[in-house]
């Protein structure tokens, strides 16, 4: 940011951003999909009647989530990918 923008400018931009963790493997949006996906089955079956009920079923829920240690158990590899993305990497490689 410094190399781009003026000392200020650069200062004002970085505290507006929020640096979060990009898991190495798996597409993190995927993962954030999956998660609600989970969410909305395991604690949102039902009618929420406003929004403090809904924060604290999301705390509950969050907390069960992450007591139980639950991961994603990421299937999309390397050779799906080619397979699935065939006409991408046609082009990366030309």
């Amino acid at each position: 940011m410094y190399e781009t923008f003026e000392p200020q400018e650069a200062r004002r931009l970085l505290d507006r951003l929020d640096i979060h963790y990009t898991p190495k493997h798996g597409s993190w949006l995927n993962m954030a999909e999956i998660e609600l996906g989970v969410l909305s089955r395991q604690g949102l079956d039902c009618r929420i009647p406003d929004k403090t009920t809904l924060k604290n079923e999301i705390a509950a829920w969050k907390q069960r989530r992450n007591s139980a240690e639950a991961k994603i158990d990421w299937r999309f590899t390397t050779d799906d990918s080619r397979i699935k993305l065939k006409r991408l990497y046609n082009t990366l490689s030309e």
